[in-house]
């Protein structure tokens, strides 16, 4: 799996880059993709659709957007461009507009990129890094920061992980369904229960994987990784997933994209966030 800095050379970071609002700053993002011979220019068309279909879920943490599309033949190979702007834009996020930084990514599979995408993750949850991000004077500065230590860390406050040990397995029913219903957990054979989360976004590849990570580290801080698992998917598959899952993590925009699924389908503000994920996560089991 390809390392962030790989991904993202210094030659396909622009800084303090003037637009008029967020097409215009997805459109600057794709251009440094197809000038790096990532993508050809319609990969930049079906960013920008991506957002005009499935809404601003992209603005997966404040003042911060990951554009991208589906896999398609206008990805020639796995890559980012990095985009900070002079003056931020609303992409008309409830809670994480306006944006200054636009990241855009083209992954030709779902594979690929995830080490990548983790690590920014985790450099955009620790509020020293995402500082740096914003603050580089250069290209090369800006590359420094993100092939820095990534140890994971972050200053996020949680509640101290819960001691009761893994999961109970009748857990996911007393969580309510949307609409009301309550949903039943997966069957468990014998032996430790191994319960499924999926997290959700409009193509799986991107925004998806940023929650992925996060709720991976708030599991593995509580020594649940062994019971729970987490899968990355984006709405069409989530549908026929849902039943193989306790939950659905996802953003406001894809959550009612989704509806009723027969499962409880958990709203994340911020997917950069370990504490929102954390309550989240108490909220599904009860604890």
């Amino acid at each position: 799996m390809s390392a962030l800095t790989d991904l993202l050379p210094s030659e396909a970071v622009r800084l303090d880059v003037h637009v008029a609002d967020w097409r215009e700053a997805v459109r600057e993002a794709g251009d440094l993709l197809v000038a790096g011979g990532v993508t050809a220019a319609e990969y930049t068309a079906e960013m920008i659709r991506n957002v005009e279909e499935n809404g601003p879920y992209l603005v997966v943490a404040p003042g911060f957007a990951l554009a991208h599309a589906r896999p398609s033949p206008a990805v020639r190979r796995t890559g980012m461009s990095w985009l900070r702007l002079a003056e931020p834009v609303e992409f008309g996020h409830d809670t994480n507009d306006p944006v200054t930084l636009v990241v855009a990514l083209a992954a030709q599979d779902s594979a690929a990129h995830t080490t990548a995408m983790g690590a920014l993750a985790r450099l955009l949850a620790d509020p020293r890094n995402a500082r740096a991000l914003h603050e580089a004077a250069t290209p090369e500065a800006l590359h420094a920061v993100l092939a820095g230590p990534q140890d994971g860390r972050t200053t996020a406050t949680a509640k101290p992980a819960p001691s009761a040990g893994p999961p109970p397995a009748d857990a996911p029913a007393t969580a309510s369904a949307p609409g009301g219903s309550a949903s039943a957990g997966p069957v468990v054979s014998a032996g430790p229960a191994v319960h499924k989360i999926l997290t959700v976004c409009g193509n799986g590849v991107g925004t998806s994987l940023f929650l992925k990570n996060t709720l991976e580290q708030v599991l593995d801080r509580w020594k649940w990784s062994t019971y729970v698992t987490v899968e990355a998917t984006d709405t069409i598959s989530a549908k026929g997933k849902a039943s193989e899952a306790v939950a659905i993590l996802t953003s406001r925009e894809i959550a009612r994209t989704l509806g009723d699924v027969g499962v409880p389908v958990k709203v994340v503000e911020d997917f950069t966030s370990t504490a929102e994920v954390d309550g989240v996560l108490r909220d599904t089991y009860d604890v």
